[in-house]
């Protein structure tokens, strides 16, 4: 489980899911769901599988999520804005064949 080193000297609050997350100011989307316990981000097109950040730089999109107003994006590159409103990706689920 990820934890912060310090105390948040500086919060911002968000809502992901429509649960209030308090993060610190700067901190990315990530980082700040990380460090309040949520490691779902979205949801794999493949097999329907909960997914979460891998890299922390960009590289894997596995921490796509939905920002209000700005449409899909990876969460370790946006950092947290005060009201911002953010939501799991849900991923497109592609139905299995029928035999």
């Amino acid at each position: 489980m990820f934890r912060r080193g310090q105390e948040i000297a500086n919060p911002v609050r968000f809502k992901f899911n429509g649960q209030t997350i308090t993060s610190e100011d700067g901190d990315t989307i990530a980082a700040a769901l990380l460090a309040a316990g949520v490691t779902h981000f979205r949801t794999a097109p493949e097999d329907a599988s909960n997914r979460g950040p891998l890299c922390m730089i960009g590289n894997c999109f596995e921490c796509l999520v939905d920002i209000k107003g700005k449409g899909s994006r990876q969460a370790c590159r946006e950092r947290v804005v005060e009201g911002m409103s953010v939501r799991s990706h849900p991923g497109l689920v592609v139905p299995k064949a029928q035999p």
